[in-house]
C-alpha cells in the first residue's frame, strides 16, 4: 500500500517493519507505524540498515573484525538513540522490537519485510534534486521491490520548512558571494 491508505482497525497477521535512520522523516514513519500497529494489534520492527565505512567492497579488500564489531555497535547505538528521540524514553504503547541489519537500506528493508501480512513503512525522504542525484531513493526501491504493501509516510512539516529555509539561505549566500549571478 502506498500513500496514506488505512487498515481501519482491521486485524491482520504480520508486522509493521519500519526503516529508522534517525532522520525526521524516518521518525515520522516510525510514529505512523506505531499508530498502524496499535490499530491492528501487530508488532513494530524498527530496522536500521548500515554499511561498513567505505562500503562492502572496501571492507572485503581490507577486513578488520574489530572495526566491524565497532561499526555494528555504533549502528545499534544509533538505532537506540533514534527510538529514544522518537518516544522520549516512554513506551511506544505497542510491541516494539529493533534490529540492525548490515546492507544497503532499500534491499535490507525489503529482505526483512518478508513474512505474510507484513507491511513496510518508510519515510518519503527529501524531494531535493541534489539528494536524488547523489543516491538512489530508498523509498522508490522499497515500493518497486517489496513483496508486501509499502506505507510511504510524507515528510513532516518541520523537515519541509527546514529544507526551504536551507535553500533560501544558500540562495542569499550565493547572491552575496557572486553578486549579479
Amino acid at each position: 500500500m502506498t500513500g496514506t491508505g488505512e487498515w481501519s482497525g482491521m486485524q491482520r497477521a504480520g508486522r509493521t517493519v519500519v526503516g529508522v535512520s534517525g532522520s525526521l522523516g524516518s521518525l515520522a514513519a516510525l510514529h505512523r507505524a506505531v499508530d498502524e500497529a496499535a490499530r491492528t494489534d501487530t508488532e513494530v520492527l524498527a530496522v536500521l540498515a548500515w554499511l561498513p565505512q567505505g562500503g562492502e567492497r572496501a571492507y572485503r579488500l581490507a577486513p578488520c573484525p574489530p572495526l566491524l564489531t565497532a561499526w555494528t555497535q555504533a549502528a545499534a547505538a544509533r538505532l537506540s538513540e533514534a527510538l529514544d528521540d522518537a518516544f522520549g524514553g516512554a513506551s511506544s504503547g505497542v510491541r516494539l522490537s529493533a534490529q540492525v541489519v548490515r546492507g544497503e537500506s532499500g534491499p535490507a528493508l525489503v529482505r526483512v519485510a518478508d513474512r505474510p501480512g507484513d507491511v513496510l513503512a518508510v519515510g518519503a525522504g527529501s524531494g531535493s534534486r541534489l539528494r536524488r542525484g547523489l543516491r538512489s531513493s530508498v523509498t522508490a526501491y522499497c515500493v518497486k521491490h517489496a513483496a508486501c504493501p509499502v506505507l510511504v509516510v510524507p515528510q513532516p512539516m518541520l523537515q519541509r520548512e527546514l529544507e526551504a529555509l536551507h535553500r533560501r539561505n544558500l540562495w542569499h549566500l550565493r547572491t552575496a558571494v557572486f553578486p549579479g549571478h
